[in-house]
């Protein structure tokens, strides 16, 4: 009898490497005939495996993660065959990511979707459209950045980049040593400065602006925020690895015309720190590095639309799940959907104009249901949400847990298209970072959706949550 099981088990198990191995071959040869790029594959694994000892990959009607595009295109791992799950993109420019080296890559062409990598595995990104007004960005030494008891030193460091291209910069004389640089600004508008640091002999870090009162101070020994005063919001320090910190602060203006900002050390007398990478942006968070060199570079938002047809989506039952993170809360509503192309039918998975606020949206011939509101510790870092519609039944499940049960469910009349939008011509477009997208055409067991929306370990919570293990 031992044996008997022994066999069966080993049986499963190969049964489960052989659909998995079998998604990634025909995945990677429709990738290689297309000419695109397959990346990721470690923890494209891990999703896949974690899917399968779930018994829930074989069930997966579609399926994608972050793992291979192309220019507009991002590829999904099921349907395998003729790509009716792919989505189309668009980006219309330039635009960097941190790569799988940990390094941030700006050879990414127009309209070639980004993996980012800066929170470990990869997710897709998608950004509004932000413009870095702050010319020379890396070019501290460049005349438009004015020096005060202090020095610039070009091309000493390793920059975040992964190249020999940053700054150091040396304290000179005096109690005060800082470089800055005029912004033009309007009064009520709000803007996000930002700048890499690294600490060499001095951790005490500020960001300051000379004319409307503001400054926000950091220790990039430690990577910690410090404190902040005046127009100054919101300071944020985040680890870039190899001693790099990105630190930035949200600022008002109080009046129109042109301020001064800059960077500034205290009592650094011979003394300095790494810097690389300014960037200066009309909104309320920092968004990935825009480099630039004589004016103004312009990053253009992003989409994701197109996936499915009408013989992949059934509007009587299924399931919509995706593992998903926002870039900042920003009072705007950014939305998943599978859609009829219109507002009149709809399933809407997004992030709501509250804080940290997750909420599921149903509509039918243009009549719209808010189904539930749920408050999750912070949507900033990554959440498993999904939702299962059976007949005029709702289920809503968050990391885990069954969150909203419902049956006077409004049932869209037709579904046809996934889009990282909420399918009303494109509007309030999903913004954030992506680690996977699932449809099931039937409907799952509780059991079966508690376990999809579950992590895997206690080390993929931790990851997924952004929390610190000591």
């Amino acid at each position: 009898m031992l044996s008997l099981l022994n066999t069966t088990f080993t049986n499963a198990v190969r049964k489960g490497f052989s659909l998995v191995s079998s998604l990634l071959n025909k995945l990677k040869q429709r990738v290689a005939a297309d000419g695109g790029t397959f990346e990721n594959e470690a923890c494209t694994k891990a999703i896949l495996n974690d899917l399968n000892n779930k018994e829930l990959l074989s069930k997966a009607t579609l399926l994608t993660t972050a793992t291979a595009y192309n220019f507009r295109k991002i590829y999904s791992i099921k349907p395998s065959g003729l790509g009716d799950g792919d989505f189309e993109f668009n980006r219309g420019s330039l635009g960097t990511r941190v790569n799988s080296a940990g390094y941030i890559d700006s050879t990414l062409a127009n309209a070639q979707p980004r993996i980012d990598y800066l929170n470990g595995c990869g997710s897709i990104l998608l950004e509004p459209a932000r413009t870095n007004v702050q010319t020379r960005s890396e070019e501290f030494d460049n005349s438009v950045w004015s020096k005060n008891r202090s020095s610039i030193t070009p091309n000493q460091i390793t920059s975040p980049s992964g190249l020999l291209n940053a700054d150091e910069f040396v304290g000179v004389s005096g109690s005060t040593s800082y470089i800055y640089d005029g912004i033009s600004v309007a009064s009520g508008s709000v803007y996000t400065i930002s700048v890499f640091a690294k600490y060499i002999d001095i951790s005490e870090f500020k960001i300051v602006n000379f004319q409307q009162n503001g400054e926000a101070a950091f220790n990039t020994q430690y990577g910690l925020v410090v404190a902040n005063s005046g127009t100054y919001t919101e300071p944020k320090i985040e680890n870039y690895g190899n001693g790099w910190y990105r630190c930035s602060a949200k600022f008002t203006a109080t009046a129109t015309g042109s301020v001064n900002y800059g960077f500034f050390l205290n009592n650094a007398i011979g003394k300095s720190v790494g810097i690389w990478g300014a960037q200066v942006e009309l909104g309320s968070y920092p968004t990935s590095y825009i480099p630039t060199t004589t004016a103004a570079v312009t990053r253009n938002a992003e989409t994701a639309f197109n996936s499915g047809n009408a013989a992949i989506f059934n509007n009587t039952k299924g399931v919509l799940m995706a593992e998903i993170s926002a870039l900042n809360n920003d009072g705007l509503k950014r939305s998943i959907s599978i859609n009829d192309g219109s507002s009149f039918n709809r399933f809407i998975l997004r992030f709501g104009v509250n804080d940290n606020t997750i909420e599921v949206v149903s509509a039918s011939n243009n009549s719209a249901l808010l189904l539930s509101s749920v408050t999750v510790p912070s949507t900033l870092t990554s959440n498993k949400v999904a939702i299962k519609w059976d007949s005029n039944n709702y289920v809503f499940y968050v990391n885990g847990i069954i969150e909203t049960t419902k049956n006077d469910l409004i049932i869209p009349l037709v579904l046809n298209n996934l889009d990282f939008n909420d399918g009303n011509v494109g509007l309030n477009p999903f913004y954030g970072n992506t680690k996977q997208v699932q449809y099931y055409d039937s409907v799952l067991t509780d059991s079966e959706l508690e376990a999809l929306t579950s992590w895997a370990s206690f080390l993929d919570m931790a990851q997924g949550q952004s929390y610190t293990i000591e």
